[in-house]
Order: C-alpha cells, then structure tokens, then sequence
C-alpha cells in the first residue's frame, strides 16, 4: 500500500506490465476511474514506440501533453527532430481562457492554458510587455517568499508603465491569481512550453530573478533561442552558479572562502577529502534548498554519500567544502552594476551547517564587531559590482575565528527577500524590478552602501511540519526541512525572539524535567547549558553516556536508560508525559533504526518539543531566563513600530 508520491508512477509500470485496472483498482483501491486515466497515457507511450514519429501519433502525444523531450525518448529520436517536425507539421499549442466567471456572464480575464486545439484565444500584448517567471510548485525549500517576489515585480511593471506576464503553474500561490498581472499563463516552468508562450506574446524581455531556482535554471537556455533576460546578465548568473568561474572571481576580488573542491566521481571525493581534512560539507551543485547536502565526518561517510545520496559526473558534479563551524550571516543587497544598496544585516542564530532557511534570524545582527559590519559591506560592495548584479542579490557568509569568508552568492532573490523588505521598509523587488527596466540606485533615492538600522529588533523563526510528515529525519541540518515562517518583533532583543519561539508554536515549559542526550562532540557545551537549565528551576534527565559526563562535571541530573536497555527508559518517559523538552543532537548517520532518529520520532508524534541544535537552546534558555526575570513585557500591535 503506497501512500508516498511515487504511487502513480508504480500504477503506471503496472499497467505497463499488463496487470489488469481491476486488479490494480483491487490491490490500491484507487478509483477505476483514476487508472483508465493513467492507460490511456501508457497506451500512448506504446503508439509512439510501435508506429514512431507519424504526423497523427505527434499529434495525439501532444494532445496528452506529452514533453517534446518525452516523445523522443519513445519514439526512439531527438527532441529537436520532435520539435523541427511539430513546426514542419503546424502542431503547436493554441491557448484557451480560463472562464473565471463560470459561463454566467463574459469571461474578460486573460488567464490561459494550453491546448492542442484549433482556435486561440491570445490576444498578445507585445513589446510594451515584460514576462515575470514564477517558481512552479511550492515544496520545502522554495516556497512563499519567491510568489511574493514574482507578485511584487509584476506590480512595480505595471507601475512603471508595462504590461506583465505572468508564467506560472501553481493554483495555490497568488501569483496565479487572476487580476494579479495583464496576462496569466499556467504554463509548466520548462523551456519549450515558456518559449511557445514568448513566440506567441513577443515581450520586450523576461525577468528570471524571483522564481527562485527554477526560473534562474531557465535564464541561459532562455538566451541560446535569442530571449533578452532583463536585470542580471546570463553571464553573470553562470559565474555565480559555476563553481570555478565563481572561485576566480573571489580569488580576483581577493575575498576568502573556505577551501574546496569540485568532483565527478568516488575516487576524486576521496582524493579531495585528503586534502581537506574531515569535517565536510557534501553537495550536489546547482541545488536550492540545500537538496541532497550533507556533513560528513570521515571517509565511510563519504563514500556511503558518493554511492547513495549522489551519483557524481562530468555532467553533475559534486562540491566539497572544508566545514568550518561559527556564525553565519546572510546580507539580501539591491545593486546596480555601479552602486550597491544593502537594507540589513542579517545573523543566523544556528551555527553554520543548519540551513538558513531552518535557522532562525535577527535583524539587525546582534553579535558582530564594527570592523566584520564594514568588512560584510565591503565584500557585498565588491560582488555585486564583480558580478555585475542588476537587481537582487543574496550572499551568505561565515564568520570563523574572526575571519569572513563567503559561502555563496545568488544572483536571484532569497527566502529572507520579504522579511527584510518589511522589516527594513525598502520594497527591495521593486526596487530590483526598476533596476531590471534600466533604472539606477540614484534614479529610485535610495541609500547607497549599508542602510542604519531600525530601532527595533525582528527575529526570524522557522515552522515545521514534523507531525504531518512521518519517517522524515527531525534533526536540522545543510538540507532544508521548514515549511514556513513566523516574524518576531520587539524593542529588544529577547522580546522579539520570544515573540518569534511562541508564533513558531515552540511551546517551550518555563519548568520542567528536560531530556538530554548529545552526541560526544557537544558534551561539554551540553553540560554548559544543562547547568542554566538548572540555575532557572529545570530537572535533568540524561542517557547513559551523556549523564555520566555530566555527573563528572558537577551536574544533578537523573540518569534514564536508552530505548534498547530495558523498562523504564527514556522513550517510556516521554510517552508517560514525564518529559517536557527533549534535546538530542545528531551522532553519525540518520538511519530510521539509530536509536536518535526513534526518540525524535516519538517527541514529535508525542507533542513534546525536541531541539536539535545547541545554539537553538542557548537562545531558548535566554528567553525563559528573560521572561522570569521582567514579566512586563509590552504587547504591540504590528503598527506601533511604524514598518513602512
């Protein structure tokens, strides 16, 4: 019984294999219905194998809406001869309106879908026109943030005098809501269905910078079939995503980042890794989301990684950095290609390794010296212009042992785009969307370098899904796992991150028994944090070796058996309701049978919160210590502080 989102492909292959609909209707209980569907596209997988690329069999696929790139995997021949023969045959998609009015009275909206029909209902809106692309289904890791982007540039176009085009194929976000833009497409985001959407419309360009990943993906291909990309260059973005253009840049610039390499294959990842020195940081490159990105800490690691997690090549290559542990601070700049605008500094409460999307943020930074502010504005200052950035930049940087260096650079917006835009007042996608137009920094007033902080404090704090999504690893780390965002705000520090635990639905107990049970790395920092926990009225529980270290080192804490060593263990206990809070970092490796992973589990289908990361419970135990020590706390509406 499949309950994932592959189910439908297994239906499919079954049906493939010839098992019957009623007996896969019997074995899934899927609708008839559903699966007579599901034939029907198998039966023309079938067509184009047997009778290959006749006008009638294109016609048919197409009319599934069968990719270009499909149809000549089965009919065994390229996607370009797939292409040259639908125009050589005049099979090209016509568009149909939408009927938001539901028959009742004229449909005036031009909201369209692609048919393989006769008539179309286009009605183009030409060179005074610009196309926004928006970033395609929601999922973790690129969610929101990129649908208020692409809502917020079709509305500076309209306001500086074009008409907008929205491309888009996602029902749930607002930027396919109908009167958001001139025209709507809910088109899929590849590049023969927007390319047959720009044949049709003949815009002035495409502006790619605020559908995330995937509309940035689409830019160079965009480019080869002659399309102007407005704001950032196609160059450019590839310097940024290319791994070696990117290093010669810094290495011009003379910025720092931390050591790494690129690899194709296992034995190149164990060469590098040599070189490196344990720990690392392992990633596909080209990924948003941190997908598929992992520490590891010794040559097994990296090797079950190389074999299971990525299948490392000439075409996908993998990147290994050295990990460096510190603070990590995220700088969303506005540039110009001449001047540089940056609304804030933000510092990522977690350490870096947590992605920044499952980190919790501050503005404006809360622990950095003058000198690392200066040199942050100086580095964003050099990028961009290196860069030659027209519109929205993200960097993010590490500061180590007091040095800075640069982890990545994105020539596109990020997820922090419209927290810092409200928290700071400076609506950075129009302001970005104007740039893209032909626009400067002077033309729109804006300040150039480092904008002077608010006099207010807003923390960023993730939501997560745990309880919705069984099996699903807890524990926060480079791969993004949040599915959401609260904003915290305050006039201090601790007012907003309290405000920020509380909307994030971190019920945190202001007493209590706390489960620990750390991994050997942060034992010491663990019994650090253990005795705070003790000093504001908190008992103790810890497993076996983690209680005896801190038994050694002064600390009262009751010592519970592990889930494997019999009654009465920690795993009872948190069943039992004997627990209020669980604090567990992550040992090596994140199989669902590691004792770790079952105890997470259990805390989140139990209700009771469980921390992963130190440097998230430092910052709960700041708050509680806060709240116990001033009960006055001031309860503002939104308004009161006067965001812009």
């Amino acid at each position: 019984h499949l309950v994932d989102d592959e189910r439908i492909y297994v239906v499919a292959e079954a049906l493939r294999k010839g098992i019957s609909v009623e007996k896969i209707h019997y074995i899934t209980k899927i609708d008839t219905f559903f699966i007579e569907k599901i034939k029907n596209i198998v039966n023309v997988e079938k067509t184009l194998t047997e009778h290959g690329l006749t006008q009638d069999v294109l016609r048919l696929a197409k009319r599934y809406s069968f990719p270009d790139t499909v149809i000549a995997r089965y009919a065994n021949t390229t996607a370009e001869d797939v292409k040259v023969k639908r125009k050589e045959w005049n099979i090209l998609p016509t568009y149909k309106y939408v009927d938001t009015c539901a028959a009742e009275f004229e449909s005036k909206t031009p909201y369209y879908y692609s048919a393989y029909a006769q008539e179309d209902e286009v009605k183009p809106l030409g060179e005074k026109s610009v196309v926004v692309l928006g970033s395609g289904p929601i999922r973790i890791g690129q969610g929101v943030e990129f649908d208020y982007c692409s809502v917020h540039s079709s509305w500076a176009l309209r306001k500086a005098g074009y008409q907008s085009i929205m491309i888009n194929n996602n029902p749930e976000t607002v930027s396919t809501d109908f009167d958001i833009s001139d025209s709507l497409y809910f088109e899929p985001l590849t590049v023969d269905d927007v390319m047959e959407i720009i044949d049709k419309e003949k815009p002035a360009g495409v502006i790619a910078q605020f559908g995330g990943q995937t509309a940035i993906n689409l830019a160079g291909p965009l480019a080869k079939r002659g399309v102007k990309i407005l704001g950032t260059s196609v160059d450019s973005i590839d310097m940024a995503e290319d791994r070696e253009r990117f290093d010669e840049l810094l290495a011009k610039l003379g910025i720092p980042r931390p050591v790494g390499a690129l690899v194709t294959s296992d034995e190149e990842a164990q060469a590098a890794a040599k070189n490196l020195k344990y720990p690392l940081i392992v990633r596909p490159s080209y990924v948003l989301g941190g997908r598929a990105m992992e520490i590891v800490y010794n040559d097994k690691e990296l090797d079950v990684y190389m074999k299971e997690a990525v299948v490392a090549s000439k075409e996908h290559p993998v990147l290994i950095d050295r990990y460096m542990v510190g603070m990590e601070v995220e700088v969303d700049a506005i540039s110009d290609g001449t001047d540089v605008c940056i609304p804030g500094i933000m510092e990522q409460i977690e350490r870096a390794g947590v992605h920044s999307g499952d980190s919790m943020a501050v503005y404006p930074a809360q622990h950095l010296s003058q000198e690392i502010i200066d040199q942050i504005v100086d580095y964003t200052r050099r990028i961009a212009i290196g860069l030659n950035v027209k519109g929205v930049l993200n960097i993010q940087y590490i500061v180590a042992d007091g040095e800075l260096n640069v982890i990545e650079v994105n020539p596109r917006s990020s997820r922090t785009v419209p927290f810092i835009s409200k928290v700071t007042g400076i609506n950075m996608v129009e302001c970005a969307t104007r740039i893209a137009l032909g626009e400067s920094l002077k033309d729109l007033g804006l300040p150039l370098g480092l904008v002077p902080n608010k006099p207010y404090v807003a923390v960023k704090a993730p939501v997560f899904s745990f309880s919705k999504m069984g099996l699903v690893e807890i524990a926060l780390g480079p791969e993004m796992k949040s599915t959401g965002e609260v904003m915290g705000i305050g006039r201090t520090y601790s007012e907003a991150l309290f405000k920020a635990i509380n909307g994030a639905n971190m019920r945190i107990p202001e007493d209590g028994t706390i489960l620990m049970t750390v991994a050997d790395r942060d034992k010491a920092e663990a019994c650090e944090l253990a005795k705070g926990f003790i000093d504001l009225g908190y008992h103790i529980e810890a497993t076996g070796g983690t209680g005896k270290y801190f038994i050694e080192h002064g600390v009262n804490c009751k010592v519970v058996n592990k889930i494997h060593e019999g009654e009465d263990n920690c795993a009872d206990h948190i069943r039992q309701d004997k627990v209020d809070l669980v604090l567990n970092t992550l040992t090596a490796g994140k199989r669902p049978e590691r004792e770790g992973f079952q105890l997470r589990r259990l805390a989140v289908e139990m209700g009771t919160p469980c921390l992963t990361s130190l440097d998230t419970a430092r910052e709960v135990l700041r708050v509680v210590a806060n709240r116990k020590d001033d009960a006055n706390y001031n309860v503002e509406a939104l308004q009161d502080f006067e965001l812009e």
